[in-house]
């Protein structure tokens, strides 16, 4: 391998990683956008009235 060679393959390198890290963190704070999104609707959901105390208290999320 030429000199030339090896800087660009660190080059190619390094910047893959540098891709890699922003993907993470753009990843990452969509992850907590969707939580906090979430966490608001969940928050805003009134239960229902007139139900026995065992009733209504939980969200099926799996189905």
């Amino acid at each position: 391998m030429d000199v030339l060679a090896i800087a660009r393959l660190s080059t190619t390198i390094a910047e893959t990683g540098t891709k890699e890290d922003v993907g993470m963190t753009m990843l990452k704070k969509q992850q907590d956008m969707q939580k906090s999104a979430m966490t608001q609707i969940l928050d805003g959901i009134q239960p229902p009235q007139n139900l026995p105390a065992h009733l209504g208290n939980k969200i099926n999320t799996t189905a």
